[in-house]
């Protein structure tokens, strides 16, 4: 016979490769939970009617602020304040999308 041995003779490089392998997971998991925190620090505007009405969220789309200028206010049209509100929301949104996308888009929606 030609040298054949049982078994799985040579494996995978032994203890080394799999140690390298865990270390490599554990880097990855350690940079995940970075820019997972930096999601959370990372704040964005959306903005509406040129500005009468803005919505501040974190990337996580958190909202954490609402401000409305008065003149937004017309208690004959809530309607069109309303609008604006949705709107600044879909502004925000969309940019915290973008920033998340730049933070987690090297894990290939690992986490997600």
């Amino acid at each position: 016979m030609s040298g054949f041995r049982g078994g799985y003779g040579g494996g995978f490089g032994g203890g080394n490769q799999m140690q390298n392998l865990m270390r490599q997971a554990q880097k990855m998991q350690e940079e995940m939970k970075k820019a997972q925190e930096e999601l959370d620090e990372t704040f964005v505007t959306g903005t509406a009617g040129g500005g009468l009405v803005k919505v501040t969220m974190n990337a996580k789309k958190t909202v954490t602020e609402i401000n409305i200028d008065p003149n937004a206010v017309d208690t004959e049209d809530i309607t069109m304040l309303e609008d604006l509100l949705i709107a600044a929301l879909n502004d925000g949104y969309k940019q915290a999308d973008e920033v998340y996308a730049q933070k987690m888009g090297a894990f290939g929606g690992l986490g997600i």
